[in-house]
């Protein structure tokens, strides 16, 4: 449920234009307008910021049934008589919230925020638009299977938590990118843009190639920024998500033996030792109730800022047998399952997926490949929007941005998809780490802001200096 203060929204749907001719509109609440949505404050936020309810179709192949209220929020631009025109922000995950990105402002330049209206929303099945409330079931078989018996009641385990999620929220099982791509479309409508800025973050980049296929003429301009690579087969994605995470792994390395002590406290000992140290003990049970998996796991979220001190303060920790708090390890399925066949039949072809998974990363073991197979562990099939190769025709090239050392989103996937966008997409590296590149340097902002703004394309090869 959305904040109570919200005003709800006028649905995008034929009937709207019927009221409107009779003279039944309903009149936007305070001073702030849009063709197809009622704003209203954000439960005490700040000014500048609204928040409001768009109706939507459930199912978009039924456009006049059932519908559900999707939640928005709204920063308005600071300076008015410089405005652009409207910045969409396409939350990443999936499951991340977009509500909280407006409001907080943190995620855009100053300039940014002075020239677009940014707005935000929580996609299907998230946070405050129809999030199911349901949960694993606590006593469900680890993520890494063990054998034929785990893997049998894995996919138990989760076709019962895709039941009772099923049964509290209606779009459940209509959450796949490509339809919310249809949402955003919507929203454009309803905001009044014959065309939209559009950043998509991680994920959320997904979602952003998903609207450029669809509405290619729709889009003004479109950042993706630490790129998905939908086009993948489930062993290549499990292999590129370990990889990348152990190439985190190395930089990690390199830095501590480059630095001094005061910097890294690792600095002049055997880092690989010690943490395979960590990760034997781990399986033996030293770290319980924490796994082996989410052991391995801790270095998704210090790598990604990158926490480089705080990573070799972590294993220093564990190397002295205290365990940190367990890691989220979290995805939306109604929407990543929808993306993503998880098509392994039993045990033996899973364990096979697993071993691509160490081959690639002796370190760190698995990436975040194998949480996502364990996630869609039998989801029925086919999925909404398989995999396949991109088809964007759109008039400005869509502006990809990636960090060369990125653990979650290899910047192998961001050159795939740079090269199925062709002349339609301009691929900038920035030659750092970490997952996020826009706001690392003033060369990441810059280029990111020039090209929003004003439209300004990189040049092929484009590249942003490393921040250390």
């Amino acid at each position: 449920m959305g904040p109570r203060h919200w005003t709800r929204g006028v649905t995008v749907h034929p009937v709207v234009a019927l009221f409107s001719a009779l003279g039944l509109a309903v009149t936007p609440a305070g001073p702030h307008k849009s063709p197809g949505l009622d704003w209203g404050e954000c439960d005490g936020k700040p000014d500048g910021v609204v928040c409001a309810t768009l109706t939507l179709p459930v199912d978009w192949a039924r456009p006049h049934g059932p519908t559900f209220e999707m939640s928005v929020a709204k920063r308005f631009a600071g300076k008015t008589e410089r405005r652009v025109g409207t910045l969409v922000f396409l939350p990443g995950g999936p499951g991340d919230s977009g509500m909280d990105r407006p409001i907080e402002g943190d995620r855009f330049s100053q300039e940014q925020l002075d020239r677009f209206d940014i707005v935000s929303f929580d996609p299907r099945t998230v946070a405050r638009t129809a999030a199911p409330t349901c949960a694993p079931q606590p006593d469900r078989p680890p993520v890494v299977l063990r054998d034929q018996a785990d893997f049998d009641a894995a996919v138990a385990a989760n076709r019962d938590y895709w039941r009772q999620c099923r049964a509290t929220s209606p779009v459940f099982d209509h959450a796949d990118s490509a339809t919310i791509a249809r949402d955003i479309d919507a929203l454009r409508q309803a905001l009044g843009e014959p065309r939209l800025a559009l950043h998509g973050s991680s994920y959320g980049t997904l979602l952003g190639q998903m609207y450029a296929e669809q509405f290619p003429g729709r889009v003004r301009a479109m950042v993706l920024e630490s790129v998905f690579d939908h086009d993948l087969p489930l062993t290549e994605f499990v292999r590129t998500e370990a990889a990348a995470l152990q190439d985190s792994f190395d930089e990690f390395v390199a830095w501590c033996g480059r630095v001094t002590e005061t910097e890294c406290v690792l600095h002049g000992t055997d880092i690989r030792a010690t943490w395979r140290s960590i990760l034997q003990r781990a399986d033996g049970g030293t770290y319980r109730p924490l796994t082996s998996f989410e052991i391995a796991s801790t270095p998704l979220g210090l790598l990604q800022t990158p926490r480089w001190p705080q990573f070799a303060g972590l294993i220093r920790q564990l190397d002295r047998n205290e365990p940190p708090p367990p890691p989220v390890l979290d995805v939306a399925s109604g929407i990543f399952c929808g993306d993503f066949p998880a098509a392994v039949r039993d045990f033996r072809s899973y364990r096979r997926i697993l071993k691509v998974a160490a081959d690639a990363a002796p370190d760190v073991r698995y990436g975040a490949g194998m949480l996502a197979v364990s996630t869609c562990l039998g989801w029925p099939r086919p999925v909404a929007n398989p995999p396949h190769r991109l088809a964007v025709r759109t008039d400005v090239p869509v502006l990809l941005i990636n960090a060369r050392h990125d653990p979650r989103t290899a910047y192998q996937w961001a050159r795939h998809v740079a090269a199925e966008l062709g002349r339609h997409g301009r691929l900038v590296t920035y030659e750092g780490w970490g997952h996020g590149s826009y706001l690392r340097t003033p060369c990441t902002i810059a280029t990111v802001d020039r090209y929003l703004i004003d439209l300004a394309v990189p040049p092929p090869g484009a590249s942003c200096p490393a921040a250390e």
